[in-house]
């Protein structure tokens, strides 16, 4: 048999300006990079593995697990797949089939299809809607006493911490307090979060966080991060009678190889960049200003932003799609002579965009470019 040509070149991050929010927080420092040539290998993490990976002390992933427990202030942390194998995980371990959860109306998908495939019931605290989609977080204690009202008992609360689509930032801490007072631990999920912005478990007030290595840690991925609270650990990492040594949630193990190997290499970077994200949020207001200044684009979601993803609605595109021999294809492709992507094809009418990770110059490059756009189809 003759294998077909799968094209396995990318040059996008060499050559263009990549303004997509899912891949803005995985870009790969110097140091990951060297660690997924030198960790390419299958199993290669697997070397001296007495079975556990946890355990592992050649590489030292026992001791990166507690740099990283204590970077996320959290008591005990494990690798998983991504954040969505965390959310699985954490639901599979801690409810029941039907149960019900509670969760907010920013939820990723991910967190549905988790609670489906444990056989959940899922209620849901609604978003204020159109313009700012924001999740109020009393509306956790409306739901939960409308559940026990009517004679359910919820058995985990569910909040994104910064969701996918807007970049709004919940205050998970009051939501925390409320989980506290009704006996209900608090899944977080960090996806968008964690490895962007501090995370401290014990501030959020969160008993379980989940965060994606490859979107927000600076791994190649696939990979995430599962931190538990002390009180829950036994539960979420219960050993297999039959394989004692093996955690029954993590399948015995979880992600090795390059995507551990670069989560591993990455974590002083991603430590340092924690640092500066004050910096990062003032540049992303600064962007929403000024391309709210070319006419007819908006920013939807909380304002001010409190996190890099932005999403747009942006009618001036629209307009111009409408009577543009390409179409919806135009921005696109205006966009790409000026070497930025991120942007999908044939989107006009809204977008969602980071400009995290650019320096200033960078940033005022992709504002120029989207200005110079409006000018050329402008009236």
């Amino acid at each position: 048999m003759e294998c077909q040509d799968y094209s396995l070149t990318r040059t996008v991050e060499r050559d263009s300006l990549n303004l997509n929010p899912l891949q803005r927080g995985g870009f790969l420092p110097v140091e990951a990079r060297k660690a997924l040539f030198e960790f390419s290998d299958g199993y290669s993490v697997c070397d001296y593995c007495a079975g556990r990976l946890d355990e592992i002390k050649k590489p030292s992933v026992t001791n990166f697990l507690d740099d990283l427990a204590q970077f996320l202030k959290v008591d005990t942390v494990r690798t998983v797949h991504g954040a969505r194998e965390g959310k699985f995980a954490v639901m599979h371990a801690m409810c029941k089939p039907g149960d019900t959860i509670v969760v907010d109306g920013n939820a990723h998908y991910t967190t549905h299809l988790a609670a489906e495939r444990n056989g959940l019931n899922m209620a849901e605290v609604p978003t204020s809607g159109h313009p700012h989609y924001r999740v109020n977080p009393e509306g956790y204690r409306e739901v939960v006493d409308q559940l026990q009202d009517n004679g359910e008992e919820p058995s985990l609360l569910v909040l994104t911490h910064v969701d996918g689509n807007y970049g709004n930032l919940s205050d998970s801490s009051i939501v925390g307090k409320i989980a506290a007072e009704k006996g209900i631990p608090l899944l977080l999920n960090c996806a968008y979060s964690m490895g962007r912005l501090p995370i401290d478990a014990k501030k959020l007030k969160a008993d379980f966080l989940v965060g994606s290595g490859h979107k927000s840690m600076a791994a190649s991925g696939p990979i995430g991060v599962l931190g538990v609270k002390e009180e829950w650990a036994e539960q979420v990492l219960k050993r297999s009678p039959r394989h004692e040594v093996k955690e029954l949630e993590m399948l015995g193990c979880t992600s090795r190889g390059a995507p551990l190997a670069t989560l591993m290499a990455s974590l002083p970077h991603v430590i340092e960049r924690t640092k500066k994200w004050d910096d990062e949020v003032q540049k992303t207001r600064k962007f929403v200003t000024e391309m709210e200044k070319i006419g007819e684009i908006k920013q939807i979601g909380v304002r001010p932003k409190e996190h890099d993803l932005v999403r747009f609605e942006t009618p001036l595109f629209h307009q111009i799609a409408e009577t543009h021999p390409r179409r919806g294809f135009f921005l696109y492709e205006e966009l790409k002579k000026r070497n930025i992507v991120g942007i999908k094809r044939g989107q006009t009418q809204w977008f969602k965009c980071s400009i995290y990770g650019f320096t200033p110059q960078q940033a005022d490059y992709i504002i120029l470019s989207f200005q110079e756009i409006g000018q050329k189809y402008g009236d």
